[in-house]
């Protein structure tokens, strides 16, 4: 299987299954010298661990982290670093059944289609716990960042019909509720709705909303590799994610040019805009605004309602999936979308290193 390796400079690659020994990730290309433990990366692997809330499935899996290499006396060496989370929870006796058809939403058809084969227990690699691999990586992205002034900052926008109030937003309650939202009331109501459904027996989607504070101006490649293509990249790649927005998205198709444009102005001697329509990307290249960002994420498609669908032999039937299976993968989406967020600007970051002599020259200053 090709295509499980992110990045070009600073790069991720995964491995494991759902059910298999565990779940992993090989990272390279982090400079030698970042103070990192652990729980530095624990603490990212903890906000998408099943089990946590109702709105969650109940497989009980502490996702605990084990650094295998690249680390020495507490910093990085510069070389490789792995990476290894061990499933503890599997119950593949859960999904037996679906080995002789496919589900509903899920990658079954196309794996068997691609493959001639396919791993039924827990989907295998296309599984939602695939993204511990890219969690683990993107902590430590998201730390060399945080080093050099930059923050990445991830939460739930909406959920099903419930979308946040910005004069509300309050960040530090996104860790303090289960559905990650940063305003208690939408949280409330969301909540509700989600009760709602899974006495419905059903699921739900939403939007994830992704902002980067403090980028400087200038990173990003103009033609194939734009900041805001490698960002849907990244997002698009999430299992989950249907759409992807940069900036106002969607609701800049139907404006007029004059109303969309973001003017430039002076501010204490620094180029800036006076509006963000653009979400802090121009021509594919930071401006040096906020960058906004935003995931569209589809309902959960296993539910516990009765659906219809075909078996391996092309005989229609009717199903109801077993199994431990999250309600809504929003909130435990959140800090997916996050840690690719932070993968893809340090990429591009350590690629702009060399887009001009006086950067070269300020790495190897001439004796």
């Amino acid at each position: 299987m090709s295509g499980s390796i992110f990045g070009k400079h600073f790069t991720i690659q995964t491995f494991g299954e759902s059910h298999g020994e565990g779940i992993g990730v090989v990272v390279d290309g982090a400079p030698a010298g970042l103070p990192l433990s652990s729980e530095d990366i624990q603490v990212y692997l903890n906000r998408r661990k099943p089990g946590n809330s109702k709105y969650a499935t109940k497989r009980a899996e502490s996702d605990t982290v084990e650094i295998l290499s690249g680390i020495f006396e507490g910093k990085t060496t510069g070389t490789p670093i792995a990476l290894l989370v061990r499933n503890t929870s599997q119950r593949s006796g859960d999904y037996s059944e679906i080995a002789s058809y496919y589900r509903p939403g899920h990658a079954d058809y196309t794996f068997d289609t691609k493959y001639g084969f396919r791993d039924y227990r827990g989907g295998g690699r296309s599984s939602g716990r695939e993204t511990i691999g890219r969690v683990a990586g993107g902590a430590i992205a998201a730390k060399i960042l945080k080093e050099l002034g930059i923050h990445v900052l991830a939460y739930t926008r909406s959920i099903g019909p419930v979308t946040i109030d910005y004069n509300h937003f309050d960040a530090s309650f996104i860790s303090a509720n289960p559905t990650a939202m940063p305003d208690e009331t939408a949280a409330e109501k969301a909540g509700d709705f989600l009760d709602k459904c899974i006495k419905d027996t059903d699921s739900a989607g939403g939007v994830i909303e992704c902002v980067i504070d403090h980028l400087p101006a200038g990173i990003g490649e103009p033609v194939f590799d734009k900041l805001d293509a490698r960002l849907a990249h990244a997002i698009m790649s999430i299992g989950a994610v249907k759409a992807f927005e940069i900036g106002d998205g969607t609701e800049v198709s139907s404006r007029l040019g004059s109303a969309n444009n973001d003017s430039f102005t002076l501010k204490d001697g620094t180029v800036t805009k006076k509006t963000n329509h653009a979400g802090g990307i121009l021509g594919g290249i930071s401006d040096g605004d906020q960058i906004i960002l935003r995931a569209h994420i589809k309902p959960t498609p296993s539910i516990y309602k009765t659906q219809e669908t075909i078996n391996r032999k092309g005989e229609e039937i009717s199903v109801n999936i077993k199994g431990r299976h999250d309600p809504i993968i929003v909130p435990r989406a959140v800090v997916v979308v996050e840690t690719m967020t932070a993968l893809t600007v340090l990429d591009l970051m350590l690629e702009n290193m060399h887009s001009r002599m006086d950067y070269l020259k300020k790495i190897y200053p001439s004796s």
